[in-house]
């Protein structure tokens, strides 16, 4: 019987290491949080590894895990794990996305009514002796209006709470459609500014990227009714906190509750701490005891199920699939992954429907992985929580976006082809790709047959077909020290419109993507980068 060495770290729910212990395929150690030169030390005989959020998984630490299959994250974010350099060794990340959701909803809902009523500071007036009714009186939440930023699932059941007292819930997701915030009950804000300028309350509930980073910044500050609070329980650096002190000083904002902060611990100095009107917890959102025991739980039977079985479940850099499927349909999920995040890149926000036509011999094998990939690309930046190859369906129901897929085995153009269609009303966004080799290749874009690699930055441009145009383009390019690595061109009759698919080294500034639509034979210029 083959024998399996974990390693649980961080104080792991004890129900999840009994789990474990009880079999006699594992051989269960427990630790603590673990340094990085601990962590190098013991990493090299274990099988599998399981932390919280503590011990910090990093590339140098999986260089030294000549033997490690799978880390299981007892959590939600896998931000202290390489995933990169995990995968790059053949390592499984699993987590557990759903293991939270209630106990931050809750806590975001205490936070509320806890700025509402000025809980915390009326706790320390009593506690230090004093008898001040007059210093603490609060403000109702029934009336009031809610304004949540990002409706994932946390979203979600935060204003199923709202909505339970009374307030008026508007909502800011890009990618929410308006069947979905009927269903909830809310109303759905065109734009983030619609929403500032109606909300008595805020709370954001997104992932961290480059777009979302500061999204409560000074301007969206400036927007907000005058007194406006602002809670954000769900990533440091969503709400700029400098901007919110600012905020806080002039009276811009009335009140804030932080769990989450731009440097956790954050410094002794941390201006916040000073503050009258502002409610702080060192990151509790999912400190609760249910959902630590059922986070502890869940990754055990997962990690079990994986050493065991070879089944892979929540996992966030390979799809749910065993081994020797994985094998088989690896360049395709990479390919799908692609194709969505193309899509997302091109296409407009809150699509409705996405379907996905599978042609040839890649529609006889399992495609149900690849779909998930599909959605994963698209919706890499749409909840709070990392979307993966698990969670991207139910992510997709969350918006309202409705997924079909179809199957053919009739002969085309290429033994494989895989098309994606996104719609939105009357709108269509169309791309088919296969692989030729092994080498994956777009072959059709919005009714244009071509051929271009999916990889890098894509410069695309739609023209009026005309004499001199790519070569315009190209010197424009030039001039700003951009290289092209290739090159595909597709028009329909002389004259008419041509599509064009660059390959750049690098990507173009806003400054040139705007000098070149500036031209009146350019229809559109879309980048994105794969």
């Amino acid at each position: 019987m083959t024998s399996y060495r974990i390693l649980a770290a961080d104080g792991v729910s004890p129900k999840g290491i009994a789990l474990l212990s009880e079999s006699p395929h594992f051989d269960v150690q427990v630790s603590g949080g673990l340094k990085e030169d601990e962590l190098i030390a013991r990493i090299g005989e274990l099988d599998a590894l399981i932390v919280r959020s503590q011990t910090k998984v990093t590339a140098k630490a999986l260089a030294a895990a000549t033997r490690l299959k799978v880390i299981g994250r007892a959590g939600v974010g896998v931000d202290n794990v390489n995933v990169e350099a995990a995968t790059e060794r053949g390592i499984v990340v699993m987590n557990t996305p759903g293991g939270n959701t209630i106990s931050t909803a809750e806590h975001t809902f205490s936070l509320l009514l806890s700025l509402a009523r000025k809980i915390p500071q009326a706790h320390a007036s009593m506690v230090a002796g004093k008898w001040d009714r007059k210093s603490f009186e609060g403000t109702e939440l029934c009336g009031k209006t809610l304004g949540i930023v990002g409706m994932g699932r946390i979203g979600g059941e935060v204003a199923r709470r709202a909505i339970a007292f009374g307030m008026n819930v508007i909502a800011f997701d890009p990618y929410l459609v308006q069947s979905r915030a009927r269903s909830l009950q809310v109303e759905l804000a065109d734009n983030l500014g619609t929403l500032l300028a109606q909300a008595d309350f805020i709370t954001v509930h997104m992932p961290l990227t480059s777009e979302t980073n500061k999204i409560i910044g000074a301007d969206a500050i400036a927007k907000c009714k005058k007194g406006v609070r602002i809670v954000n329980c769900a990533r440091g650096g969503l709400v700029d906190e400098a901007a919110l002190l600012a905020g806080l000083q002039s009276g811009q904002v009335g009140g804030a509750a932080l769990d989450v902060y731009e440097k956790e611990p954050p410094a002794d100095d941390l201006p916040f701490r000073s503050l009258p009107n502002v409610v702080l917890t060192p990151h509790l959102g999912a400190s609760t005891s249910e959902a630590q025991e059922g986070v502890g739980i869940e990754i055990a039977q997962a990690i079990s199920d994986f050493l065991v079985n070879g089944i892979i479940a929540n996992a966030v850099n390979v799809p749910s699939v065993d081994l020797r499927t994985l094998e088989v349909l690896r360049p395709y999920l990479t390919l799908g992954e692609k194709l969505g995040r193309l899509l997302a890149q091109i296409a407009p926000t809150r699509l409705e429907k996405l379907t996905i036509r599978y042609t040839g011999k890649v529609s006889e094998g399992e495609t149900v992985p690849v779909t998930r990939s599909i959605l994963k690309g698209l919706l890499f930046q749409t909840s709070e929580v990392a979307v993966n190859e698990v969670n991207a369906p139910r992510a997709a129901q969350n918006l309202g976006l409705t997924v079909a897929e179809m199957k053919s085995t009739e002969s085309s153009d290429f033994t494989d082809l895989i098309t994606v269609e996104a719609t939105k009303g009357d709108a269509r966004y169309e791309v088919g790709a296969t692989i030729v080799g092994v080498h994956p290749r777009i072959v059709r874009l919005n009714g244009h047959n071509l051929e271009a690699t999916p990889k890098g930055v894509l410069l695309i441009v739609e023209n009026k077909d005309r004499p001199g145009m790519i070569g315009w383009i190209g010197t424009l390019l030039a001039k700003a020290q951009i290289n092209i690595a290739s090159m595909s061109l597709s028009r329909g009759e002389t004259g008419g419109n041509a599509l064009s698919v660059l390959n750049l080294d690098s990507m173009p500034s806003p400054e040139l993507v705007k000098e070149i639509e500036a031209d009146p034979g350019i229809l559109s210029v879309q980048v994105a980068q794969l």
